[in-house]
Parts: structure tokens; sequence; C-alpha cells
């Protein structure tokens, strides 16, 4: 059996699949609310899902309290590797078997990914701790976009700023490569090779134009940070606001890290919530939460725009992610007046979240696809036993 792991800032996704041809997934679940009140264990196993609060104060007793758990529900010794998420590994980008060495790197390179990195790396080393033996294996989120064109790789910086490793690397690409696989099995694949762009929306938000199966660009940059305005990130911002949002609030690193990851973006226009739900139920009574919705819907319309330029056309629209997946005026509004793209959505369609969306006219295939991280993490880790 293979045990995935996805450590977010305040919840730790699992799941735990039997390596057959192909995975079955045998158990399911998250840690929530950690480092708030009433953290809880969900959790699914064929038909029975059920809630447990448990008591975590932290992430790391939230970590021992999941795998305490699991070593209750499923016998260790069967447990074949332990494969995690890895947002960021700078130049470490394809998934490799974790290493006193590929550890330290990280540790290493904590700095430039404070909001992702530490959690990581807490729950590596407990489970190193818990379960010595087992093999554990990185699958790094910037894998797909390694092989992107040094064109859209580059930030305009100087470049001495090279050597530190300052350039884009794009995120959410392990949601990328489950999605162009699903697109393939789906559509075929001289589908899955055309003009296609990747629409993930959730708490976290990236655009990823993809061509012949391959990154060409994506909106995330050096760090999960930049692109589209998202729950709390602030996305793409003008260097001249970042100077004087420091000298204003005589901000350290520190204090404006935290700044733009998690008092900017929707949370930060609208002064209430970062949650897309919240702010549909709020816009008709509060034009600051309408503002937020607005603007994610109007960068997001510019973002197609621009990857169906250097696409030189568009094929295929994916939508995926907590928003992409379930909010359908969220779609309708990003797709509105695009169909000079070939972009149409059948309205019916789109209400009711089925997998397919556009109209039967539209030159451009407008899919719901939910993504599933946590089997590809398996698939990439079955791989990669399979070989040793």
């Amino acid at each position: 059996m293979i045990l995935t792991v996805n450590g977010g800032s305040s919840s730790i996704k699992f799941a735990l699949y039997q390596t057959r041809n192909p995975l079955v997934k045998i158990m399911s679940g998250q840690v929530t609310r950690i480092g708030l009140p009433g953290v809880q264990l969900i959790f699914k196993q064929k038909e029975e899902q059920d809630t447990l609060s448990i008591k975590a104060t932290d992430y790391l007793s939230a970590i021992n309290h999941l795998m305490e758990w699991l070593d209750l529900k499923v016998d260790p010794k069967k447990i074949k590797a332990i494969g995690h998420r890895v947002v960021h590994g700078m130049e470490h980008t394809a998934p490799a078997l974790i290493t006193p060495a590929l550890l330290a790197d990280l540790k290493e390179i904590i700095p430039y990914d404070p909001d992702h990195l530490p959690n990581e790396i807490k729950l590596i080393e407990a489970f190193q701790k818990r379960h010595p033996k087992t093999r554990q294996y990185a699958c790094f989120d910037t894998f797909f976009h390694q092989d992107m064109p040094t064109v859209a790789k580059l930030l305009p910086i100087p470049r001495r700023f090279g050597k530190h490793g300052v350039h884009k690397y794009g995120f959410h690409g392990i949601s990328c490569q489950y999605l162009m696989n699903e697109l393939e099995k789906i559509a075929g694949k001289k589908v899955a090779h055309g003009r296609v762009i990747i629409a993930h929306l959730g708490n976290g938000a990236s655009l990823t134009a993809v061509y012949k199966g391959k990154s060409i660009d994506t909106s995330m940059g050096f760090t999960p940070a930049g692109g589209l305005p998202m729950s709390s990130r602030s996305g793409d911002l003008d260097p001249g606001v970042a100077w004087v949002m420091i000298i204003k609030e005589k901000l350290s690193p520190n204090q404006f890290n935290h700044l733009i990851n998690h008092e900017s973006g929707l949370l930060g226009i609208s002064g209430t919530s970062g949650d897309m739900g919240d702010l549909l139920q709020q816009e008709d009574n509060d034009t600051k939460a309408a503002d937020a919705v607005n603007h994610f819907c109007y960068q997001l319309k510019k973002w197609i725009g621009a990857y169906s330029a250097v696409l030189g056309g568009l094929d295929t629209l994916i939508f995926s992610g907590g928003i992409g997946e379930n909010a359908p005026i969220i779609r309708s509004r990003i797709c509105e007046n695009m169909d000079f793209l070939g972009i149409e959505l059948d309205k019916k369609l789109n209400n009711k979240n089925n997998d397919l969306i556009s109209t039967a006219t539209g030159k451009v295939t407008v899919r719901i696809i939910p993504t599933d991280e946590e089997w590809m993490i398996a698939k990439t880790v079955s791989e990669m036993t399979a070989r040793k």
C-alpha cells in the first residue's frame, strides 16, 4: 500500500492506496482547522464516512494524532511507501526519494517558502521517526512546469539573482499532471496534445497554458503568491505598491510576507472574507464583497485572453479546484463575452456542474474536471517503487 500526505497551512489531506493496476483507493480524509478551535479528523473508508474531534494545539500534535489513528486503522508494515506533496524544492523538481541530503536542502530553502515547507518538513520528520524503515518520496508541485520555455521562466530583474535560483517555477503542477491525464482518458491524446488552458481555482488559484501536453506558461511565479488574486494572497503586485506598504507600515520581511500571503487577495479587497462562497452570499449587500468577486473574474478573463494569445488559439478550457468545480456563477462571469475566442457556455449544463459545459456550437470545449492530487502522488510513487 501507498500512503499519500498533502500538508497545508491549516490542514493535512491523506489517502491510502492499494498498489494494483489501476490503483485502488482504500481510505482518504483530512485533518482540518489546525491551529483553530475544533480540530477535526474527517475520513472516508469504502461507504463509511465519519468525523472525529481531536485535541491538537498545533501542527505537530495534529500530525501525531493522525499517525496514531492511522496505526490503529492500518498495519504500518503493509505501507510500502509514503508520498508527500512538497510545494517548493527550488532546483529540486523531479519526484525523489527523501534522503538526509534532500531534507537538508529543503530546510536550507525554508526562507523562500515559509508558508509551506516548515509543515511539510514536520510531516516528513514525524513519519521518519515513527516508521524509520518506510521509504518516503517527495513529489514537487513544480515538476510539471520544469520544461517551460526560457522566455516564460525569466523574471525582469538583474541576472545575478539567477545564482540564487530566482526565476518562475510555477505551482499546482501535481494537479495539472492529473488533469491532463484525465483529459486524455476522456477526450483522447489528440485533444490532450492540443491547446489547453487549466484554471485551477480554489483558495490558491492559477492558470496554466499547455500545448502538446507540456506547460508553456503558468500564472504562479517564483512563489505561489504570484499570478492571480487568491483567497488571501495578493497575486502579481506592482513593486512600487510593495515599497509603499513596507515604508508606511514599517514592515519587516516576515510581516510583509504575512501581509501578501494571509491578508491580501479577496480578503484584502473585501475586508471580511477570502472565501468565495461567503463573498457571493454578501455581494448584493456589500459593495466591497462584490468588488472582490468582480476583480477575481476580471483577472481570470484577462489571463485566459493572454494565454490564448501565447497558445495561438484555444481548444480546451478546464475548470478545476473548489471554485472551478462548484461555482457556476463564477465560471459564467469569467466566460461572459468570450465568444470571440470561441468560448460559449451552455447555461443549463453549467448550472448543473456538468462535466461538459460548453455549447455544441462553441469552438472551445469547456470542461469541469475534479482534480485529485493524492491519486497523482500515489501513481508517481508506485512507479518509482516499481523501479527499485
